[in-house]
């Protein structure tokens, strides 16, 4: 996937991160990445809630462990319902709540899945090249998800399973559940559509279903889940 023609509109992103230096590097290089306005940075959890209901960013991307709040509790607070002074006036509705992409050093931090489970839409390693970061905010913009299914499993079998009774309560059906096992492979809608031979509406359908039965904050946050129930194992691969 490519970034945005130079007559699209850029994607806004807010920088978190405690330590001035990453925070700086990464605002520098990222602001240089075709297609990325960053708008701001935050230190800490509080600030990060603050400065991302002043300023809308499409985009936050959030280190996990910072001071004052961490980056789960952060990510939280900000994909719950709005709060009241950015709520419905006048007919007009609240504010969009921005994604969040977790942003970690080790790939196999804990605080990582937890952040996920509460509506992270994915996560980028602080190593990888500049350009693969800004892909990954590009991607997560349009509404995809980032998943890297092998890393992902090994951080969830290493947690406890705090959602490992939301798939039988669920009730998906066959086909649900099918869905559900392509997304956790890094699938995305078309690809899913091409492997079951049926229309991208009717992917979509289930996609749907799935979040909405799962209780789901985005696809990321199903693939946790069939993770921790066991629908997906290790070695799965469609």
């Amino acid at each position: 996937m490519t970034g945005p023609d130079a007559t699209e509109t850029a994607t806004t992103l807010l920088i978190a991160d405690d330590d001035e230096v990453t925070r700086t590097g990464l605002r520098t290089l990222l602001a240089a990445q075709p297609g990325i306005e960053v708008v701001g940075e935050a230190a800490d959890g509080v600030e990060v809630v603050e400065r991302a209901r002043r300023l809308r960013p499409d985009v936050v991307l959030m280190d996990v462990r910072m001071p004052r709040r961490n980056g789960i509790e952060a990510t939280r607070q900000l994909l719950a319902e709005p709060d009241e002074s950015a709520g419905s006036r006048g007919g007009v509705p609240a504010p969009v709540p921005p994604k969040v992409v977790v942003i970690t050093t080790f790939e196999n931090d804990d605080y990582v899945t937890a952040a996920l489970s509460a509506g992270a839409s994915g996560f980028v390693l602080k190593r990888l090249p500049v350009r693969q970061i800004a892909e990954a905010v590009r991607v997560v913009a349009a509404g995809e998800a980032i998943l890297f299914p092998a890393t992902l499993r090994r951080m969830v079998a290493a947690r406890p399973l705090d959602s490992a009774e939301a798939l039988p309560k669920a009730a998906l059906t066959g086909r649900e559940e099918e869905v559900l096992r392509l997304m956790a492979t890094g699938l995305s809608n078309p690809e899913i559509a091409e492997s079951l031979t049926v229309s991208l509406e009717t992917v979509k359908t289930h996609v749907g279903n799935v979040l909405t039965k799962l209780g789901a904050q985005n696809r990321t946050h199903a693939v946790v889940i069939a993770y921790e129930s066991g629908l997906v194992v290790p070695g799965f691969t469609g």
